[in-house]
């Protein structure tokens, strides 16, 4: 009799331990997120809504970072920018992808802006839309070289040093050379030694634009820009026109 008891019993807990087991709810995934890593997107070179100077060039770009072994990681990329006489500028944005590597780049936006409508088109590829701003900048202000005068900076944080390296000529214009180079005292930028970052640039004042241009710092590595295939001869009206079938999305009375 007490044997037949706990059987019972045994079986009773048996019962109930798989009862609670088909009742408990499935275990969700884990998820694993690591830390660090960093996430920016580079600037590139300003272009100016310049009235009477038409231009068409490719833009090559290369972003070298420094590896943990003393080499280079370098991401690279070419783009296609346009310019009308009216100061009308098309240009388009391509994916950065690893220099030397398999991986192809692509067109994911393009940008059309015109300054005597004040508007601004960012065109997304994927999605086939535009959204419209207001552009502030016009043809009669007054573009120069983005040049400083050597001296200490303020609050004793640092000093500038300026350069001017002279005449050149690139892709057949005539190109003023100047070499920005600024050295923060410790502890200014997290640094604890000195930390130089230098801007060199050629810039043509026939197209107030730079032709080279070069920065270099240790928070984000070494950006270089280079023009190539430069024409000077008005481009296509269509460059500045949005696709048909592109949708745009009116943002006009938004902050931008």
């Amino acid at each position: 009799m007490r044997v037949r008891v706990l059987l019972l019993a045994t079986s009773i807990a048996s019962s109930v331990a798989c009862a609670a087991i088909a009742q408990a709810p499935p275990q969700q995934p884990a998820i694993r997120i690591q830390d660090g890593g960093t996430s920016g997107r580079m600037e590139s070179i300003f272009i100016p809504p310049k009235a009477g100077a038409p231009f068409s060039f490719t833009l090559v770009t290369e972003w070298a970072r420094p590896m943990n072994n003393g080499g280079n990681f370098t991401l690279t990329n070419e783009r296609h920018i346009v310019r009308d006489s009216k100061g009308r500028i098309y240009q388009e944005r391509w994916i950065l992808v690893p220099k030397g590597s398999k991986i192809k780049s692509s067109m994911d936006v393009f940008q059309i802006t015109d300054p005597e409508q004040h508007t601004w088109y960012n065109c997304l590829t994927a999605t086939k839309e535009c959204d419209l701003y207001r552009y502030h900048l016009t043809t009669k202000d007054n573009f120069q070289p983005p040049t400083s005068v050597s001296g200490p900076l303020s609050d004793g944080t640092g000093y500038r040093q300026h350069e001017d390296l002279g005449l050149s000529s690139t892709e057949g214009q005539e190109t003023h050379g100047y070499r920005e180079t600024t050295t923060f005292n410790p502890g200014v930028m997290g640094n604890d030694k000195p930390m130089d970052v230098t801007r060199e640039f050629w810039y043509s004042a026939r197209l107030a634009v730079n032709l080279i241009s070069i920065v270099d710092e240790p928070m984000t590595g070494k950006q270089v820009f280079t023009v190539k295939e430069l024409s000077t001869s008005e481009p296509d009206p269509s460059f500045f026109e949005v696709p048909a079938d592109y949708k745009v999305v009116d943002r006009l009375n938004e902050k931008n």
